[in-house]
């Protein structure tokens, strides 16, 4: 799913409308911290699926 330009303008023109310029940034500020934290817990189950692996390739 690919947004454009027209569709990003959009979205962010109707989400000004709902909450207003004040609110915004805190709003995007909480959009980022959270899809930071998914991608380093996503980081770490990778890791712990790939260590876990590793561990059954020594073990044989």
């Amino acid at each position: 799913m690919n947004l454009g330009f027209g569709e990003v303008a959009i979205i962010l023109i109707v989400a000004l409308l709902l909450f207003g310029p004040k609110k915004l940034p805190q709003l995007g500020r909480a959009a980022g911290q959270t899809l930071h934290e998914f991608k380093r817990g996503m980081k770490n189950v990778m890791d712990d699926d790939d260590t876990d692996k590793q561990k059954k390739i020594e073990s044989k």
